[in-house]
C-alpha cells in the first residue's frame, strides 16, 4: 500500500498545474539514481524516406524467471539498430502480485535500460486490476495517477536517448480527485509514419472484474477517441505514408477467438458475449479513420499473449479493411518460463507499398522448448 506521504502528495494533486509540479519532485526519486540515462534528444532521420526499425514488446514480466529473460530481451534489442521501442502495457501478472511502487520502479529500469527511446502504454494489469485482493486492493485510479507520474511527466520518451512527444494535456481523463490531463497518450512522427499510444484496456476496458469504473471508462474512452482522430488529422497534414496505433487490450475483432478476446459481430461491432463491451464506441470510430485514410495502418495490442499479424477489421458490407493489420505482440507463458520473453522488429520503409514489415525476434537465451544451435 501507499505510504502516508505518498497519500498527502496526491491528495494536493487539484489541478493540472500542481500535477506537473508533482511530476518535476519525482524526477528526484532515489529510483533515478541507478539508472545512467544521456538525455539525448532522439532526431527524426533526415531523409523522411529513410528505411529504419522499431521494436515491440509487451505483456512482460510475469514471474521471476521471465524478469531474468527480460534483461536478455533488452540486451537483444540494444545489439540491434533501432529508432525507438513501445512496450504495449502489462508490466506484471494479472493477480497474485503486488502493484506497489516497487513495481514501477522496476520497470522504469527496464526502460531506462533500452539505449534507443522506450516509448510506454499502460496496461490493466498495472492499474485497472491493482484493487484485486490478491494484487494489494489499491484503488485503481490512483495506481493510474501514480504511473502518470513516473512514466509519463515530461513531453519526452523513456529511454537512454529520448524522443520528443506531442500529449495529450487536456483534462480529460480522470483520476483520484477528478479530471486530469491524458498524458499517457501520446504521438510522434518519424520520416514519414505516425504513431500514437492509446489507453485502452483489458479487463473490458474498466468496465467489468473486482471494481468496474464506468465513469473513468467513459471519460478515457471519450479522450481516446478524440485522440485517435487527432492523429489521421495529424498524420494527414503531414502527408504520412502509414500510422501505427498502440494500445494494451485486444477489443476483440469477430466471432473467431473465444478463448482470447470478446466476441463481435464483425459488421455491427456489437459484442455478442454477454459482456460488458468497453470498445464498440471506439472501434466504430476508428473504422471509419481507416477507411477514410486508406493509407496502410498497423494496430499493435497485447493483452491476450498469442503473437500474431492478421487482417481481422470488416467494414459493415463484411469485407476485409484491406489497409489495415492487427499485430499482436509476444507475452506472458508463465508455464514455460521465458518461452514468449520474445519480441517484435518492424522495419519501415515509407517508400514500400505496405510500409510496415516484420519479423519476429527470438532471443536466444530465452529458448526453451528448442535450445539456440
Amino acid at each position: 500500500m501507499m505510504t502516508k506521504l505518498g497519500y498527502s502528495v496526491f491528495q494536493r494533486i487539484t489541478t493540472a498545474h500542481l500535477l506537473h509540479k508533482m511530476c518535476l519532485l519525482f524526477l528526484t526519486l532515489p529510483f533515478l539514481a541507478s539508472v545512467s540515462t544521456k538525455f539525448v534528444v532522439a532526431k527524426e532521420n533526415e531523409n523522411a524516406n529513410a528505411p529504419y526499425a522499431i521494436g515491440l514488446w509487451g505483456d512482460l514480466p510475469y514471474s521471476a524467471a521471465q524478469e531474468v529473460g527480460v534483461t536478455k530481451l533488452i540486451d537483444d534489442m540494444n545489439s540491434q539498430k533501432l529508432s525507438f521501442t513501445v512496450h504495449d502495457g502489462d508490466l506484471k501478472a494479472g493477480s497474485n502480485s503486488l502493484c506497489d511502487n516497487a513495481l514501477y520502479t522496476r520497470s522504469l529500469g527496464y526502460f531506462n535500460a533500452l539505449e534507443a527511446p522506450a516509448i510506454f502504454t499502460p496496461g490493466d494489469n498495472d492499474w485497472t486490476d491493482c484493487d484485486r485482493p490478491s494484487n494489494g486492493g489499491f484503488n485503481s485510479r490512483e495506481r493510474l495517477d501514480y504511473e502518470r507520474l513516473v512514466f509519463f511527466n515530461t513531453n519526452f520518451s523513456l529511454g537512454q536517448r529520448r524522443l520528443a512527444q506531442e500529449v495529450q494535456t487536456q483534462p480529460l481523463c480522470l483520476g483520484v480527485n477528478g479530471a486530469v490531463p491524458c498524458v499517457e497518450n501520446r504521438r510522434w512522427t518519424v520520416g514519414r509514419v505516425t504513431y500514437a499510444t492509446l489507453n485502452i484496456q483489458g479487463s473490458c476496458n474498466n468496465l467489468c472484474d473486482t471494481a468496474p469504473d464506468p465513469e473513468e471508462y467513459a471519460a478515457r474512452n471519450a479522450a481516446n477517441i478524440v485522440w485517435m482522430r487527432e492523429t489521421f488529422r495529424v498524420a494527414k497534414e503531414r502527408n504520412s505514408m502509414a500510422v501505427m496505433l498502440i494500445s494494451q487490450a485486444n477489443p476483440g475483432w469477430d466471432q473467431s477467438d473465444p478463448t482470447r478476446a470478446p466476441l463481435r459481430n464483425p459488421r455491427t461491432l456489437v459484442q455478442t458475449d454477454g459482456q460488458p463491451d468497453g470498445f464498440q464506441e471506439f472501434l466504430l470510430a476508428l473504422r471509419d479513420e481507416v477507411i477514410a485514410f486508406r493509407k496502410p495502418i498497423a494496430y499493435v495490442h497485447g493483452d491476450s499473449h498469442y503473437y500474431r499479424i492478421d487482417k481481422p477489421f470488416l467494414d459493415i458490407q463484411g469485407r476485409r479493411l484491406e489497409n489495415f493489420t492487427r499485430v499482436e505482440t509476444f507475452g506472458n507463458n508463465q508455464a514455460s518460463g521465458t518461452n514468449d520473453v520474445q519480441w517484435l522488429k518492424v522495419a519501415v520503409d515509407p517508400r514500400s507499398r505496405e510500409v510496415f514489415s516484420y519479423e519476429p525476434q527470438i532471443v536466444p537465451g530465452n529458448r526453451v522448448a528448442v535450445p539456440a544451435p
